[in-house]
């Protein structure tokens, strides 16, 4: 019974967070505008992407070497 008034709640409080966003007004960002128009927002979203795909490596990597740390310890 509590578990389903959470549900309820949870569901009914992100319908109005997403209605409150559709009603925000549309404003254009000049800072976006210009670096589309002078090409520069390629070079942005290429930061960006290297970045996270960085992250994701160092991410993969690190779940590698806790994983082989792991069962040394369980073989142990």
């Amino acid at each position: 019974m509590i578990n389903k008034l959470k549900t309820s709640t949870a569901l009914i409080a992100l319908l109005l967070f997403s209605f409150a966003g559709m009603a925000q007004p549309t404003q254009t960002i000049e800072m976006a505008d210009g670096l589309y128009q002078s090409g520069k927002i390629y070079v942005v979203i290429i930061v960006v992407a290297i970045i996270f795909v960085g992250i994701v490596g160092y991410l993969i990597s690190l779940d590698r070497k806790i994983s082989r740390l792991e069962k040394e310890l369980k073989n142990k």
